[in-house]
């Protein structure tokens, strides 16, 4: 039988993982339009992201607590909800890696503590208002980033309908490091704070601490694994978001990443905890729309969209699962 001590380390350690994988997942979202437009090389563009996925890591933990406190009571789970439910969103984003889909990191960590905590003392749990709200914000987010996308371009078309299509994507493409820093800041604002959520539950569980707040070392821990995992990258999702949904030119990948960062930052800063994947694939999608929309290939969309909807009740089922046999073993 483990120790209380020795059950919060090992979700410290897999809270970590699962941001390092984060990050190494999610590297596509800031970087594969720079890469795909040349704007930047491979190695500067994943460089970039890793330092400015840092500094929007260290500025937010408003989603921390949404995810901490917003799906189930800290104080009423054990140690087993959390390994169940890091266990099953790692390996979602490892099988989804391997198969270069640009799934929700976020969905499969929602859906692995649902499972996992609904094992543990059934639906009754659950905070279903919190929960909802986090499930609308997933839900709402992607059609605001195809809106926003697709109404970013269209005006982007209408501004420069005077220039010579070569010079306008000149300056674009020397836009994109600051729209790519942009897309890397506000991933970082929201995704680095559903592991520090996952580590404060834990310690508010185990009786470390008695209100829910972040610690500074959770905040710096986070912000670093999310780094590092970004500057790792993922090769095979970057080809799929940097160019299987339409061919990107530099003032497309420009709007793509402003329309998905003003999303994305404006959900964290009310404590919303969005897909990032999702919101930058659909601004892409809604920017190839208003570009040309048959030469969006939408049977990749749909390939993406299918995975979307797969990640909850799968990873919810992961996680349960594992909870189960943990309490079996332990």
């Amino acid at each position: 039988m483990l120790s209380l001590t020795a059950l919060v380390i090992i979700v410290v350690i897999l809270a970590l993982l699962f941001d390092y994988l984060n990050g190494f997942h999610d590297t596509a979202n800031a970087v594969a339009t720079s890469i795909a437009t040349r704007a930047l090389s491979p190695r500067q563009a994943i460089l970039l992201a890793a330092a400015f996925d840092f500094l929007g890591a260290v500025t937010h933990t408003a989603v921390a607590a949404t995810i901490g406190k917003g799906i189930v009571d800290p104080a009423a789970i054990t140690q087993t909800v959390l390994i169940g439910a890091l266990s099953a969103a790692i390996f979602w984003n490892l099988f989804t890696w391997y198969y270069g889909i640009p799934s929700s990191s976020s969905h499969a960590l929602i859906g692995g503590l649902v499972g996992a905590a609904a094992a543990q003392h059934g639906f009754a749990l659950i905070k279903w208002t919190g929960l909802s709200k986090i499930i609308l914000s997933l839900i709402l987010s992607p059609i605001l980033g195809l809106v926003v996308g697709y109404l970013v371009m269209v005006g982007f078309f209408w501004l420069f309908r005077f220039s010579h299509p070569h010079q306008t994507n000149n300056v674009f493409r020397r836009l994109q490091i600051l729209s790519a820093a942009l897309t890397a800041y506000s991933h970082g604002s929201n995704d680095a704070q559903k592991s520090m959520g996952l580590i404060t539950m834990a310690l508010v569980s185990a009786g470390m601490i008695d209100t829910f707040h972040v610690p500074f070392w959770v905040v710096v821990a986070c912000a670093s694994a999310l780094a590092l995992g970004t500057a790792t990258g993922g090769k095979k999702i970057i080809r799929t978001m940097g160019g299987r949904i339409f061919k990107i030119e530099p003032i497309n990948g420009f709007a793509s990443d402003i329309s998905s960062s003003l999303v994305i930052l404006l959900a964290s800063r009310f404590g919303l905890p969005v897909s990032t994947t999702h919101v930058v694939a659909s601004a892409l999608m809604g920017v190839g729309t208003a570009k040309n929309f048959r030469g969006v290939k939408w049977g990749v969309a749909r390939q993406i969209i299918t995975a979307w909807f797969l990640t909850l009740p799968a990873t919810s089922l992961i996680g349960a699962g594992v909870y189960l046999a943990l309490e079996l073993l332990l």
